[in-house]
Parts: structure tokens; sequence; C-alpha cells
């Protein structure tokens, strides 16, 4: 048997750096299988801490979105007052709106529905539309401008020696209430340099039953038949002063008192 020695540089294991033996090697092994030490403030939070953090701010921000109500940063400004209230809501617009007589009522209606064709100073649309300023339809009687609001008009038509082929107007009976024409019907009678009589709602409402089987739209020569000074029925206009003794009735309109007998 050959007993020779190892060679010391024999013990060194593939992977190890030069000059390293074994017993080197096993004590960095030993190092690296130690826990490193803790360090204050750099510990991983808990999962459930993390969720309870996540519940809590969502709670609190469906609690904020549901019952905050209309909170605004602008009530924070001490400079700042009250928000306006809103108009036309409640019994204070409602008081506004009573408060605001037939023509000035008229005049709103007027611009929202009219003042397109007929223009905001009543003069229309040469050739189209016919004017309502000065117009004989207009500053006449009140059943004859009544009655073309009502169920409407279809051309041609003259008015003030102009003729207008293509005028139409349509019918606003299923569309504006016996107030809404009546006051648009005030306004136009008046404004423009007009000065005839107000209408009520009660007459156009009169007015409404006496046209409710006439389903067409009129003619120029069907308004032509009606008296230019025809007056509606059902009563005095507001603000029209009684008949004198003695005076006769316009046509349309109720007929005076009888004289008391004796």
């Amino acid at each position: 048997m050959n007993d020779q020695t190892p060679n010391p540089t024999s013990l060194t294991r593939q992977g190890m750096d030069y000059g390293e033996t074994s017993d080197v090697q096993e004590v960095h092994a030993a190092i690296q299988r130690e826990k490193r030490e803790p360090r204050v403030g750099l510990e991983p939070l808990s999962i459930w801490l993390i969720a309870v953090y996540g519940i809590a701010i969502f709670t609190g921000g469906a609690y904020l979105g549901r019952y905050s109500g209309n909170f605004s940063g602008d009530g924070l400004d001490p400079l700042g007052g009250p928000p306006p209230a809103k108009k036309g809501g409640g019994p204070q617009g409602q008081q506004q709106q009573a408060e605001l007589s037939p023509r000035d009522r008229g005049k709103k209606i007027f611009a929202a529905n009219c003042q397109t064709c007929h223009q905001a100073n009543g003069l229309g649309v040469s050739g189209q539309y016919p004017p309502l300023a000065g117009s004989e339809f207009t500053t006449g009687g009140s059943k004859r401008p009544a009655m073309i609001v009502l169920k409407g008009l279809q051309g041609p038509v003259t008015v003030k020696g102009q003729k207008f082929g293509s005028a139409v107007m349509q019918p606003w009976d299923k569309t504006l209430t016996d107030q809404k024409i009546a006051d648009v019907l005030t306004y136009e009678r008046s404004e423009w340099g007009n000065s005839a009589s107000p209408v009520t709602a009660e007459q156009i409402a009169g007015l409404r039953k006496e046209l409710a089987n006439h389903p067409d739209s009129y003619a120029e020569p069907d308004v032509l038949a009606v008296p230019e000074n025809a007056e509606l029925s059902g009563g005095a206009p507001a603000g029209a002063a009684p008949p004198k003794p003695g005076e006769a009735a316009k046509p349309g309109g109720n007929p005076p008192p009888p004289p008391p007998k004796s």
C-alpha cells in the first residue's frame, strides 16, 4: 500500500476562492444562515391593520357622500352670504307670479312663443309673417285675434295693405291655457302703440267652448266674416268701464241692464 499524505491544496473545494479552505467556507455559510438584526421603524405593517384602515376610509367616504347634503365650500367664506333662493318655486314664487300684471305675464308668453315670427318690435317679417303693431286684426274687437290665436290662421292674408301669401299661424288651443292666451292678447293689444281693450281668461274659456266643433284653422275670409269691433262674450274685459245709462253695448258684449221699474 502506498500511504501518501494528501496535499493541503487538494482540500480546496470546487467553487471556493483561490486560497480559501473548507473551514472558512463553513464559517461563512453559518453566518449567512443567521437572521439579520431588526431595525427600529422598518418593521412591515400587519395585513390586518392595512385592511382595517382601508375599511375605515371607505366607510367614511361613503357616509360623507350620502349625508353631506348640499355642502359647498362657499359656505366657509366669511364674506359670503346665504345662497340665493330659487325663483319660481314655493309660495314665494307663486306670490311673485301673481303680482305680475296680465300684460307683464303676456310679454313673457309672447317672447317664448310668438316673438320668433312676429319679432320683438311687433313688425313681423316682410312677405312672410304679418305685423301685430297697428294691425287691424289686433287693435279691433277682441274676438278676431282670440279666434286666430285659438284655432290658427293660414294665408294668404292682407294686413295694413300688405299681402302675406305664406302666413301660417299655428293653433294654440291645445298648448296654452285660457289665462295665458288672455295675457298674451292683452299684451299684444297694448304694445307697440296699440291701445285696445284687455282680455280675460273667462272670455277665452267662453270662446273655446264656442269653437269646440271647429277643428281646422281659419282663413282670412273666415276672420273677416266676424265684425271688426266684435268683442268676446263673458262679461266686460277687466279694467273696462261699464256702459253709461242709455248707451248701447258693444257688438258681442253683454247688453246693459234694464232700467228699474217704477
